[in-house]
């Protein structure tokens, strides 16, 4: 069953909201962060210690009343800790599975660029597949399973960048960013006293997210959307300054996200729009430059921007 989508825009604005009243400021990443949810991705979230990315995720899963774990990743956190592991239990004589943290609704990988490459790979599999395996037996976890990872930037103490394969695993990679001096304020005159995570409401469940994300599945795409997404991702290949260019990966997390844009506008269809929206944020992250582009200062935001100025943009009959 799924959501029909005036009912599920209504319902996905009540819940940005919601969360807003905790993340103070940041309306923009907020809703790249419930596209992604929605689109059935996950989300990197890079940045300095400090700004509010743990209690994102925290008050994400809060206001959709979903389950949540949290892994603080460190190089000793072993894989068994993350899928679970089988023990034997005298009283049955018999080995029983224990549950690992990806058996929730909501996971935080916190500081996910500081564990061991045997504990990211148990990690990706769960992303990936929607199971856990252990002891050559696969166990599906619970609908929707959802990363937030976050991250320091490469060049702190004890971090080290994730490789291109990993971070293809991920929808989005956003950064919240440090807040303006009067939204500051605001944070630290509300936390005197109580965490105002525990004042917000849990505006849905598990049932109704299921549904809502269906409903996006649902969202019309024309054909011309598609060779729209196809021209920007490819000409990432392309530019001399990029040494590997964005994915196949890439075009199909951008016409999903697309359709989750549309969702929440309240549109059953996708329009050149909502691709443009979602393109920086799904690509920037999938994409390699070369040394010398890196030595003049150039980032592949400012040529994925270039990318969407100069692509002509088509013209949908509906």
């Amino acid at each position: 069953m799924s959501y029909g989508v005036s009912l599920g825009s209504e319902k996905i604005n009540e819940i940005i909201k919601e969360t807003e009243k905790v993340i103070v400021g940041k309306h923009d990443q907020i809703v790249l962060l419930y596209t992604a949810l929605l689109s059935g991705g996950h989300v990197l979230i890079e940045d300095v210690p400090g700004t509010g990315k743990t209690t994102l995720a925290a008050t994400l899963a809060a206001v959709c009343g979903l389950s949540f774990k949290r892994a603080q990743f460190t190089p000793d956190v072993m894989a068994s800790d993350i899928t679970g592991f089988n023990m034997y239990n005298r009283q049955k004589e018999s080995f029983e599975f224990i549950e690992g943290l990806a058996m929730c609704n909501i996971m935080l990988a916190d500081e996910i660029n500081r564990a061991s490459p045997k504990t990211q790979s148990a990690l990706l599999e769960a992303m990936e597949e929607g199971n856990v395996t252990v002891d050559g037996k696969s166990y599906p976890l619970p609908d929707p399973f959802f990363v937030v990872a976050t991250q320091n930037p490469t060049g702190f103490v004890g971090t080290y960048p994730l490789p291109e394969a990993q971070l293809d695993r991920f929808s989005v990679r956003l950064s919240l960013g440090y807040p303006q001096p009067s939204e500051e304020i605001r944070i630290i005159s509300e936390r005197r006293g109580r965490n105002p995570i525990d004042d917000v409401r849990a505006m849905t469940d598990a049932d109704e997210m299921r549904a809502m994300i269906a409903g996006v599945s649902e969202i019309y795409v024309d054909n011309k959307i598609y060779s729209y997404i196809v021209d920007l991702t490819s000409q990432t290949r392309r530019l001399d300054d990029v040494a590997l260019g964005a994915s196949p990966r890439a075009s199909l997390i951008i016409s999903k996200m697309a359709q989750a844009t549309a969702f929440i506008s309240g549109r059953s269809y996708v329009i050149p729009e909502d691709v443009a929206r979602v393109f920086v944020p799904v690509t920037a992250h999938r994409i390699a430059l070369k040394r010398e582009a890196k030595l003049a200062d150039k980032t592949a935001e400012r040529l994925l921007y270039g990318i969407l100025k100069r692509t002509a943009v088509p013209v949908i009959d509906l």
